[in-house]
């Protein structure tokens, strides 16, 4: 782990000189979103034309669009490759799946060797969108409903906007568990759940670290001790809680995503009445080089519309006009999920290095493959 990291360390160090003689950014007038005035970044206006009008445009742009998408598995995007496909058939989607720190440095040594291949970004690296925006790399762009997204999940010159609601908290077998299921993080150190809990890696993914920067928050080092007496499993991938308590090898999953209103009769997101959790808006933007900007503009106002946003699977939207389920009020309206935090959290590096290397000492090192594989540096072109 130890020579990953620092392979890592020096690609991302590498391409950020590469990229360091970046021109700022300026205004730009792009069709469908014209600036108010020369001089005013925030007067980009709100996207009025319909998805069957952007649809045509991006077909008439020659029909593909490139996304790179955050995730664990290939398979985290077939919903969007299958809505995509039934809605605009005549734009070929290639979704590439892969941890948003690879994705992230990918880009910049793709921009920085003028060898872009995605139009879309779609990540939980949260900090990168504040970065390639002050490098003058991201479209201003304000898609359809716009307006009506958070406050808190949006650049408010457009430059980027979040398209999902993801939650990070732990769950459980139901059947497993009993009627002493876990309601708290604090629950999960009890000694009867000893060799009973599957968790990803804090150090491998920063979304997991916070998580559990907030229960040693909350709960303190003797906490993270406990945790590490508990013999978790521990594997590579937000995925793998779910897996191991799925497949019944677990009772416990710890560091994970999940649904708030789901109906499943075996096993539970557990949604804490005042413990911590967490939730960040996940962010989305053009890249000011993409080739496909027309079609960028159609998968972004796809994303935010009424119709994919209702069909949220954990009953949370971006936006603040839309309500999945009535049962469940807005994420923002959950203090205890440190929709705030997060995004700080990203910003300070050196913070979560030293962090990353402290939950290291308590667990012991990252082992194993990334669950996507290795995709190298061009995926997708």
């Amino acid at each position: 782990m130890p020579s990953n990291f620092s392979r890592r360390r020096l690609l991302a160090t590498g391409a950020g000189v590469a990229l360091g003689g970046a021109a700022t950014a300026v205004a730009t007038s792009a069709q469908g979103a014209t600036p108010v005035g020369a001089s005013s970044l925030t007067g980009v206006r709100e996207e009025t034309r319909s998805l069957d009008e952007l649809y045509e445009a991006a077909i008439a742009e020659g029909g593909k669009l490139v996304l790179y998408q955050g995730g664990d598995v290939d398979s985290q995007a077939a919903g969007v490759r299958a809505g995509w496909a039934a809605r605009f058939p005549e734009v070929e989607l290639t979704a590439v799946v892969d941890y948003s720190k690879y994705h992230d440095v990918r880009v910049d040594n793709q921009l920085a060797t003028d060898t872009l291949v995605p139009d879309v970004v779609q990540l939980q690296t949260l900090q990168d969108f504040t970065r390639w925006k002050r490098e003058g790399r991201l479209l201003r762009y304000k898609p359809a409903g716009f307006s009506e997204v958070h406050k808190g999940f949006k650049d408010p010159e457009g430059a980027w906007t979040a398209i999902a609601v993801i939650g990070f908290s732990f769950l459980y077998d139901i059947q497993a568990a009993g009627a002493n299921a876990p309601r708290t993080p604090q629950d999960l150190v009890d000694p009867r759940w000893k060799d009973a809990i599957a968790s990803s890696y804090p150090h491998d993914d920063d979304a997991v670290l916070f998580l559990f920067s907030l229960y040693q928050q909350k709960y303190g080092w003797d906490w993270v001790a406990d945790f590490a007496a508990q013999q978790p499993q521990f594997a590579r991938g937000s995925h793998t809680p779910g897996l191991a308590v799925g497949g019944k090898q677990k009772t416990i999953g710890v560091g994970t995503s999940g649904s708030a209103v789901s109906t499943s009769t075996t096993t539970k997101w557990v949604v804490p009445e005042s413990a911590p959790f967490m939730a960040w808006g996940q962010r989305a933007a053009i890249l000011k080089q993409s080739a496909h900007p027309a079609a960028a503009k159609l998968y972004v106002n796809w994303m935010l519309s009424e119709e994919r946003q209702k069909a949220s699977f954990n009953g949370w939207s971006v936006r603040t006009d839309v309500t999945p389920n009535a049962s469940l009020k807005p994420v923002w309206e959950f203090p205890n999920a440190n929709v705030d935090g997060f995004p700080r959290f990203m910003e300070d590096r050196a913070a979560i290095e030293r962090l990353k290397q402290t939950f290291a000492l308590y667990f012991g090192e990252v082992k194993g493959d990334p669950s996507p594989g290795w995709l190298g540096l061009h995926p997708g072109a």
